[in-house]
């Protein structure tokens, strides 16, 4: 038998991560294994992003590129697939005739079958129906990690943030089942996984779409007393749908993490209506204060959007003193960006690009402030933390996350750790983005 290779070109988000896990998956009992040179690849899957402008240019850079791998490959299949595909349908095969097969994004669960159709015919072909309703997924998963796992739980989002094309490629939510999402993290932690992410754009609206028949609190509890779970976290929640039910079960259940990320967005009501958030810095200021009620010891992380359509000095001032207030451990910021096909991209007063940069800078001199001073305070506490493997730059020094998902980094000192492993570290220093420590004797 001739061995089949096939490589997986990631962009984007946690989800694509996980889709593309399952590709591989599906690639993997079709007879291909895994190469990570796609010149010699026999499929090279591009799993891509529209979230911003910088990530399509440089997609569809490589999907440029792949024209003179193929003519040098003969036979090699090209496989576009995710937000990029589900936006650009037929568009981006006409420019880009080496593009044999396009796959939306809620094929991810059929690409078995997609292949196997293209095999016996070899013609190009275009699946972009977002409105398939199939949400399970029953094969197997090739994961990138030996310890932690994503877990899909919901696909798509209702919310139409106006600057946000999620739920134009995407689709509608549609929550998986309860017993196929338990069933998948029994089957991980068979298979020696301890720490499992549920994955969804929003997964605070989980089961809505089933009528409310199972919520996300009772799924984060049923999932955490699942026998060899050590962690669970989430993302992402939306602040809009967020409840005091779920942060409650995450102060009780001893499984999942006290790591809360809600994108505030804006600190300033009018930009926060104009973004479509649904919900005021009031609002948002009442789920913080639920979280340090009932969670005192969680971190608290956010994204925050610079420079959206008609921010002005003062609303950019409403986001800082939001950020003052909240003191994050850590914000995602992000130059706004006009993406085609939101109501945001034809907005009047577009902000210049210039004063974009110059916000940002001042937005990330305020967090960064936040960011060492919340990790300074956990100089002389011993933390947990789950190994991840020896530093990219220093074998003698190898790194970790603790529970609220800190980055921590300890030297080895003679001692042998395993990837997975839980490891008992006394903090020493901090910087703005980690920790540093020593393992306890």
């Amino acid at each position: 038998m001739i061995d089949k290779k096939y490589t997986i070109l990631n962009y984007g988000c946690q989800m694509n991560e996980s889709d593309s896990e399952h590709f591989a998956g599906q690639l993997s009992d079709l007879g291909y294994s895994l190469t990570n040179d796609y010149h010699n690849a026999d499929v090279v899957v591009v799993n891509t992003c529209c979230v911003r402008e910088s990530a399509e240019k440089k997609i569809l850079g490589k999907i440029g590129e792949l024209k003179g791998v193929k003519t040098s490959h003969p036979g090699q299949i090209i496989c576009v697939a995710g937000c990029m595909a589900q936006k650009g349908g037929d568009k981006l095969v006409k420019k880009y005739p080496q593009i044999d097969l396009l796959i939306g994004t809620a094929q991810v669960n059929n690409f078995k079958a997609i292949l196997l159709d293209f095999l016996a015919d070899k013609r190009q072909k275009v699946y972009d129906d977002v409105s398939i309703k199939e949400t399970e997924f029953e094969g197997q998963c090739i994961r990138k990690s030996s310890f932690a796992a994503w877990i899909p739980i919901m696909y798509g989002c209702n919310n139409f943030c106006t600057y946000c094309i999620v739920p134009y490629v995407r689709g509608r939510e549609r929550s998986r089942s309860k017993e196929s999402i338990k069933k998948e993290i029994e089957r991980a932690v068979a298979d020696g996984f301890k720490e499992f992410t549920l994955l969804g754009q929003n997964v605070n609206s989980y089961g809505k779409d089933q009528g409310n028949r199972h919520s996300f609190a009772e799924l984060l509890k049923e999932c955490n007393d699942i026998p060899g779970v050590e962690r669970i976290r989430y993302m992402t929640s939306h602040p809009r749908d967020m409840s005091e039910e779920v942060v409650k079960v995450v102060s009780e259940c001893k499984n999942i993490c006290e790591n809360f990320h809600i994108p505030a967005q804006s600190g300033s009501n009018r930009i926060l209506k104009a973004m479509n958030r649904g919900y005021t810095r009031d609002k948002y200021l009442e789920l913080v204060d639920s979280i340090k009620k009932y969670c005192p010891e969680a971190a608290i992380t956010t994204d925050i959007i610079v420079g959206f359509p008609g921010e002005t000095e003062e609303d950019f001032q409403d986001t800082l003193s939001l950020m003052r207030e909240v003191q994050f451990d850590a914000a995602y910021t992000f130059i706004y960006s006009k993406r085609s096909g939101t109501p945001a991209a034809g907005y009047e007063e577009q902000i210049p690009l210039d004063v974009k940069k110059e916000r940002l800078n001042r937005l990330m001199e305020v967090q960064n402030e936040n960011s060492l001073a919340k990790n300074k305070l956990l100089i002389g506490k011993k933390l947990e933390v789950l190994a991840e493997g020896p530093s990219q730059s220093n074998s003698e020094i190898w790194t970790g996350r603790t529970r609220t998902n800190k980055l921590v980094l300890w030297p080895v000192m003679g001692k042998e750790y395993t990837i997975g492993q839980s490891v008992n570290i006394e903090i020493t220093s901090a910087q703005t983005w980690l920790l540093k420590g020593k393992a306890e004797s």
